[in-house]
């Protein structure tokens, strides 16, 4: 059997992290199966259909360098891939369950289900849900309601005895008895739209879906579509639940946690890489101390057999993490290239008429990137890092320079005694940059810090910079002695 997967969001929002991890689980078990990876856009609910976020879909899989082998804008043999386009299928289909008597034409009016619905509300433990009204209405008084021009949708026989059960490769078995699923659930609206259940099944069986990998939130749903599949007449795909992706606090994955969208964390500075691989690693795991996979080996190694059934814990800590060190890993050109719009966007560097960025200041982000990349965690920390190389800087007091346990005193004496050794400090390289401040330190009686981080702060107005020696070097010992006085001035 040749492995068909598919990757089916709703255009309603930007892409979540949750749904990312979705996709990635379906195209690497695709490709480590050798088999076929598909986009289907579920926009049945057009009432919360936005533009914007069918574009940012496109978007976030092209930033992430995935692409799927089968969708809207690449085609295939089983195409249309936008739901809004199948609406034939999807009423022919319905129709068909009604003749056969699996389906039925339900006239009730939303009033009335309104009152049904406040009813039940009020009696505690007492039946819920569509009470089956129309279930049993004759052909006579169905032809005559339609014949009356009575709206009405189809719903879903729902067996009244017995039960489903669903096989899940990372679930197992489990059985889930008919009284408990949802009464008779509408598959065709009165405006002719499907649901998300009718429209589900009947595309995954046309699209030859053979695997359906998708959060365990879709657990209770997967009574109702094997149901729909057997009414059908259809082969049941297998199901893969996903473990949920939750904070680190046990709830849901959600903003109050930080960023969710992966927009987000673009903006923010990761490189599209770190988060492919940490995604993959939450609720998945290749052995016991692997833990950086390119897209490549994703693509070679993915099982599902190593699919976590407990819920991954998202940590935006250990994200960081990740991202720091692809950043040390990444070619520095390709770093000047993605750090240079943060530089840009804070006014650390300035474009030209022409919108091209002044020589010296590139060369200058050239020079500094190999140092910078130490000690960035997110390509937005570049101008903490370096921006120092390109803009002055004003501190907002003494305040800034003085450290924990130090007094105002203490600090001017150090920076006056950097001062004037500063003619011999600037010739020095890092190693012997450390022995001069490690003498500083023990003739003063304190710590390196103490002496290191005002002179880091005076000079680049960061607490986070490349190592001194060269920051010097980068900066020119004019500029630096100049701020190293405007510091002990501020004293």
């Amino acid at each position: 059997m040749s492995v068909r997967v598919r990757y089916a969001p709703s255009p309603t929002g930007l892409q979540h992290i949750g749904s990312l991890r979705t996709a990635l689980f379906n195209y690497f078990f695709a490709r480590s199966q050798g088999g076929t990876f598909i986009l289907r856009v579920e926009d049945t609910d057009q009432t919360r259909f936005d533009p914007r976020a069918l574009q940012d879909i496109y978007d976030t899989f092209d930033w992430i360098g995935i692409h799927w082998d089968e969708g809207p804008d690449v085609g295939g043999e089983y195409g249309p891939y936008i739901q809004s386009e199948r609406f034939d299928l999807y009423k022919e289909h319905a129709l068909r369950l009604v003749e056969e008597g699996k389906a039925y034409k339900c006239f009730c009016s939303a009033e009335r289900l309104e009152k049904l619905r406040e009813e039940q509300s009020k009696q505690k433990g007492g039946h819920q849900g569509y009470d089956r009204h129309c279930r049993n209405l004759s052909s006579t008084d169905v032809a005559s309601k339609e014949a009356a021009g009575e709206p009405y949708v189809i719903r879903f026989k729902i067996p009244l005895e017995g039960e489903t059960v669903i096989s899940d490769r990372v679930l197992g078995e489990t059985r889930r008895k008919h009284k408990d699923i949802n009464p008779d659930p509408v598959l065709l609206k009165t405006d002719g739209f499907p649901t998300y259940h009718l429209a589900n099944v009947v595309d995954d069986h046309h699209m030859g879906i053979t695997h359906i990998l998708r959060a365990q939130e879709w657990v209770s749903s997967a009574a109702l579509h094997v149901l729909l599949y057997k009414a059908f007449g259809w082969e049941v795909p297998e199901f893969v639940h996903l473990p949920m992706v939750m904070g680190k606090d046990g709830s849901k994955l959600s903003k109050r946690h930080g960023s969710t969208s992966v927009i987000d964390f673009r903006n923010q500075g990761y490189l599209p890489e770190a988060l492919v691989n940490y995604v993959t690693m939450v609720g998945w795991g290749y052995d016991e101390s692997t833990e950086f996979f390119s897209i490549q080996d994703l693509e070679r190694v993915f099982s599902d057999g190593k699919i976590n059934k407990a819920p991954g814990v998202f940590d935006y800590k250990k994200l960081q993490w990740y991202n720091s060190q692809y950043i040390a890993r990444t070619d520095e050109n390709r770093l000047v290239d993605l750090c240079l719009p943060y530089l840009v966007d804070e006014g650390f560097i300035t474009r030209d008429a022409r919108g091209d960025v002044p020589s010296d200041q590139l060369e200058l982000l050239q020079s500094v990137m190999p140092l910078a990349k130490e000690r960035m965690k997110l390509l937005s920390d570049i101008p903490s890092v370096a921006g120092f190389l390109f803009r002055d800087f004003t501190l907002n007091g003494a305040g800034d320079l003085v450290q924990k346990k130090q007094n105002p005193e203490d600090t001017k004496k150090i920076l006056e005694q950097i001062r004037d050794d500063f003619t011999t400090i600037a010739d020095l390289d890092e190693e012997g940059f450390h022995d001069y401040f490690q003498n500083l330190a023990e003739s003063l009686e304190t710590g390196m810090g103490k002496v290191m981080m005002p002179l880091r702060i005076a000079i680049t107005g960061s607490r986070a910079t490349p190592p001194m020696a060269d920051s010097i070097r980068l900066m020119g010992r004019e500029k630096a002695l100049s701020r190293l006085e405007t510091a002990i001035g501020l004293l």
